[in-house]
């Protein structure tokens, strides 16, 4: 994929770093072939693993002059049976087994397999559905005595030690931030990184202590809430207060679909991203996007119509993980990621729209961000918006709004520029145009012009503000013409 194809796709692809590719050159061929923000993901790997990937990225990426974010994701308080005392178990449908809390009396031969999570007994009762190993393993809860639950086999599968329960419908649910998630967050504090990804909280509440911990360092590093519990999306009311409470959201649909099922998951999906850009929160749709890349060199179709349809419905960015952490062509499938967003984004309801063109604004920087979108959408020439920021707001205000225009956004900041990667249709340009620069406007101009992007005639729409070093000061909008 060139460099013009990748600046023309508008949404973002978020790549899990693993064994497959924690390289140089292997992750310098994943930023060339269109990884816009790296994921570490903390429930694997050593804290150097990540420290040695994290540092590999900052320099494989400066060398190519291109911004790119870095995730860390929190392990969080998944439930799981514990050790099995042999490698694997094969559980046949029908078949008697007791989950216990009680580590002494475990013994898988015998049919009893020790759980870590010691509220299971009071948390469960008969009738209920119990999914092992992300649903592949489903069983019936039979009766609960003292510290046992009694279950029988219901879907037949291969058991190994350490996978997750889930109970259908939820209603398991531990601490959102254990101490393992501390030790690793101090890791993305000393490592800098754009975001911290919190699993499976069930309420804004639970994002506290993140947050608590990044204040009290001084980090800005933005916190994603993962939604992947059934007690998150039981209301719309419930969904709201986590977006508000996040500075970005993750459709994660691994767990959230085990807990309400793979049918239920479609709309949920459709309305965590609609109420993401609503409150003007960026979003990331993952989960199996392209699972069959694990092992084969090319998607199966249903795969590329499910990346099609996240970018259709609006997501900022969609993620890969086994894919490209432990998968056999990690490039290809983010090339064919990347092809599959470019597709999907020449259907005619990407070009513009109407959103909150009916809607009256507070806040001077959203209402500008907003009108630099209508005029690039409706005045005639126009090919580019240009903001000039500080945070990264107006980008991220303007980028709610559908449109095949590039945003291109200047910042004198480089966490800023790593920080807009991953908003939708949002290219990051470092420069600090802010600190004695006579002709900012003409520059900006210079600097979009210098990659190609506007040819004399065109038009482009440039927002700035007048406090230089405050963020959501933006307050003028001017349409310039590039005169070469």
């Amino acid at each position: 994929m060139t460099p013009k194809e990748i600046r023309k796709r508008r949404t973002k692809i978020v790549a899990t770093l693993g064994p497959a590719s924690s390289t140089p050159e292997v992750i310098g061929e994943l930023i060339e072939t269109g990884v816009n923000v790296f994921r570490l993901n903390f429930s694997h790997g050593t804290h150097e693993q990540h420290r040695q990937n994290a540092n590999t990225v900052r320099a494989e990426s400066e060398k190519r002059n291109r911004h790119v974010g870095i995730l860390g994701d929190l392990q969080g308080p998944k439930i799981r049976i514990g050790e099995l005392q042999t490698e694997q178990k094969q559980l046949h449908e029908d078949q008697a087994i007791v989950l216990t809390i009680d580590k002494s009396t475990a013994d898988s031969e015998k049919d009893r397999v020790y759980v870590v999570y010691t509220p299971l007994p009071e948390s469960v009762q008969a009738g209920d559905t119990l999914l092992l190993d992300d649903g592949l393993i489903r069983m019936q809860v039979v009766s609960v005595e003292g510290k046992d639950v009694n279950c029988r086999v219901t879907q037949a599968g291969v058991l190994k030690s350490r996978k997750g329960i889930n109970r259908l419908g939820g209603g398991l649910s531990a601490d959102a931030i254990t101490e393992k998630d501390l030790e690793d967050l101090q890791v993305i504090i000393d490592l800098n990184l754009e975001y911290v990804a919190v699993s499976f909280p069930c309420c804004g509440d639970d994002l506290l202590p993140v947050k608590n911990a990044l204040k009290k360092a001084n980090c800005n590093a933005k916190i994603i809430a993962k939604i992947e519990r059934a007690e998150a999306v039981e209301t719309e009311e419930n969904v709201k207060e986590l977006i508000d409470a996040a500075d970005a959201v993750m459709v994660a649909r691994g767990d959230l679909g085990v807990e309400i099922g793979d049918a239920q998951l479609i709309s949920i999906q459709k309305r965590i991203i609609r109420l993401s850009r609503q409150a003007n929160k960026p979003v990331i749709t993952a989960t199996q996007m392209m699972e069959s890349m694990i092992t084969n060199p090319v998607p199966t179709r249903a795969e590329v119509f499910d990346v099609a349809n996240a970018v259709l419905d609006g997501t900022d960015a969609v993620m890969l993980s086994g894919e490209t952490a432990a998968g056999k062509f990690p490039a290809k499938v983010v090339k064919a990621m990347a092809e599959t967003a470019l597709g999907a984004e020449k259907h005619p309801m990407m070009r513009q729209s109407s959103y909150r063109v009916d809607r009256t604004f507070d806040l001077v920087d959203e209402s500008i961000a907003m009108s630099a979108m209508y005029a690039a959408n409706h005045v005639s020439g126009v090919t580019a918006i240009i903001c000039l920021t500080e945070s990264g707001i107006t980008p991220l205000l303007s980028s709610r709004l559908s449109s095949v225009l590039p945003i291109f956004a200047i910042s004198p900041h480089i966490a800023t520029c790593r920080r807009m990667a991953l908003y939708r249709g949002v290219i990051p340009i470092y420069y600090d145009v802010m600190d004695g620069e006579e002709d900012l406007w003409a520059k900006a101009i210079e600097l979009v012009a210098e990659r190609g992007a506007l040819e004399i005639g065109d038009r482009v729409a440039i927002t700035c503000g007048d406090l230089h070093g405050k963020g959501g000061s933006t307050n003028t909008l001017k349409i310039l013409e590039y005169k070469g």
